[in-house]
């Protein structure tokens, strides 16, 4: 319905602009008028018809989602395109002033190039698209939106413990892309590598622990390195990437207090938190369960002297 008003309010501004041309027979009126008129034509186009069809037949949310900002931009361009067509009688003497103006703008206006610049590499080069999780300008968040200017996060972490979304919208300007460090868990390859780190008592049986944890954590993670492999073999094809080993391991370390196990695993990088959660409660169950392995805890050695 919004849509059906928008369009009767153009026409509407083009019949009235066109009668009175008629009447006072003014250039602009009528120019007026001719804009309007083809701006009405192009948003039942594009916003009516063209976005109409998009969201009847792509059934796919993220899919409808490209199509529809590939749409707006075309919609854009061609509204610029014709704006120009109708009040610009000198298009070549107007390229001349232009290359003046812009340049002092360019000056001006350098962060706004800057961040148009970079919308156009991110959406040529692809190096996150929507539904991406990123890391850019030391903001972590899920991509939901990749304007000209800017691009929208869900944002992640901060505040809250763990991959998880603290409900705030981060903006970003794309500028960033062309002299920051873009970091991206999904692209290509949907896990990562995490690590559960457990205190053992130095009186614990050490190497039963370490056979224990090992076999619970490559029964838990089986199919995610499984899966893993195969988008490894797949990015192995398109990138340099040493062969490096994809089962979960275990690495010791020696301290004052306690011997430290670093167990190390594949996920999902959307589930990291969960999986992590899972494996902790049950490496805890089963250490609980022995009696010959024991989670060690800081201790504080208190001297009293007798005055």
């Amino acid at each position: 319905m919004k849509k059906i008003i928008n369009l009767s309010a153009l026409i509407t501004i083009s019949a009235l602009l066109w009668f009175a041309g008629l009447q006072y027979q003014n250039t602009y009126l009528e120019k007026g008028s001719q804009t309007f008129l083809t701006l009405a034509f192009i948003y039942f186009l594009f916003s009516i018809l063209l976005e109409g069809a998009v969201n009847k037949q792509v059934k796919n949310a993220k899919s409808r989602y490209h199509l529809k900002k590939a749409v707006s931009i075309i919609h854009i361009l061609i509204i610029i395109i014709a704006l120009i067509t109708i009040w610009v009688e000198n298009p070549q003497a107007l390229l001349v002033a232009y290359g003046i103006v812009a340049a002092g703008l360019a000056i001006a206006l350098q962060d706004i190039f800057k961040n148009l610049g970079g919308g156009i590499i991110i959406f040529l080069a692809g190096i996150y698209r929507v539904g991406d999780r990123i890391e850019i300008n030391s903001k972590y968040g899920d991509v939901i939106d990749i304007g000209i200017f800017y691009t929208t996060l869900l944002e992640l972490r901060e505040w809250i413990s763990g991959d998880q979304a603290t409900g705030r919208l981060t903006i970003i300007p794309n500028g960033y892309v062309l002299s920051g460090t873009i970091n991206n868990y999904t692209r290509d390859n949907a896990f990562i590598w995490d690590e559960i780190n457990i205190p053992i008592t130095y009186d614990s049986d050490w190497k039963d622990a370490a056979a224990k944890i090992l076999d619970i954590v490559r029964e838990e993670t089986r199919d995610i390195t499984k899966d893993a492999e195969k988008e490894i073999a797949m990015i192995e094809k398109r990138y340099y990437l040493p062969e490096r080993a994809v089962e979960p391991s275990i690495f010791l370390k020696m301290t004052d207090n306690w011997i430290d196990f670093s167990i190390r695993y594949l996920t999902e990088t959307r589930e990291r938190r969960a999986l992590h959660n899972r494996l902790s409660k049950i490496l805890l169950d089963e250490i609980q369960k022995s009696e010959n392995i024991k989670i060690a805890s800081e201790t504080l050695d208190v001297s009293l002297k007798q005055s």
